[in-house]
């Protein structure tokens, strides 16, 4: 089974910075794509951003322009550089990885418990 290690977050203001990052225990030739979510309180769970193991990622619009993804080079490793936190961006963010473990014949998602965010105002 994957398990997925979380680190960062914490509470921060208004303006701040913090980082994120996780780490997935696979192999990196079973990865196909890792990446963040959250999740607000009474609110549904949305994509902040995911990027590939080509490099190819998807950033949420609300976080455009403030938020950085980036993968390890050999590691599966995936890091999140929040940067202008506004009090909206409030949230427990977990890891997803999408993984095709040795034996499966699809690919398959897994999660990382989550690490709460707080950004004051």
């Amino acid at each position: 089974q994957v398990q997925l290690r979380e680190f960062g977050g914490g509470l921060v203001q208004s303006g701040g910075s913090l980082g994120l990052s996780c780490e997935a225990s696979i192999a990196k030739t079973s990865l196909y794509r890792m990446g963040w979510y959250r999740q607000a309180p009474g609110k549904q769970r949305e994509l902040v951003a995911t990027i590939t193991t080509l490099g190819i990622t998807e950033i949420a619009e609300a976080v455009k322009g403030r938020f950085a993804i980036s993968m390890d080079n050999t590691k599966s490793t995936v890091y999140l550089q929040m940067n202008s936190l506004k009090p909206e961006d409030t949230a427990v963010y977990s890891c997803r990885c999408d993984a095709r473990l040795p034996g499966q014949s699809a690919r398959n998602a897994y999660w990382g418990q989550g690490t709460q965010v707080t950004v004051s105002s």
